[in-house]
């Protein structure tokens, strides 16, 4: 997996939503996405994410994918997955 954090995401409930947004787009400009041709809401439901991923009691990663760049959100950063490995999804 090729690892491309952009921040980590704070474990208090105000502002988290924001974070992982904030931190979601990054990670997919940084890969050459651009923001104007692509709704993120089109693809995911980022409070939906944020309530999965810290709700949960266990470690927590969802795979997803924005035009042809996948992702990995867990509640400690985003991450793009290197595209040889299959997502769960593709298998």
């Amino acid at each position: 997996m090729l690892n491309v954090t952009m921040g980590r995401l704070s474990g208090n409930k105000s502002g988290v939503s924001s974070d992982l947004l904030i931190d979601i787009i990054e990670t997919l400009e940084a890969q050459g996405l651009d923001r104007e041709k692509s709704q993120l809401y089109d693809y995911i439901d980022v409070d939906a994410l944020e309530q999965l991923l810290y709700s949960s009691n266990g470690n927590v990663e969802v795979q997803f994918a924005v035009e042809e760049i996948r992702l990995t959100v867990t509640p400690e950063g985003v991450d793009v997955l290197d595209d040889k490995a299959p997502c769960p999804a593709d298998e």
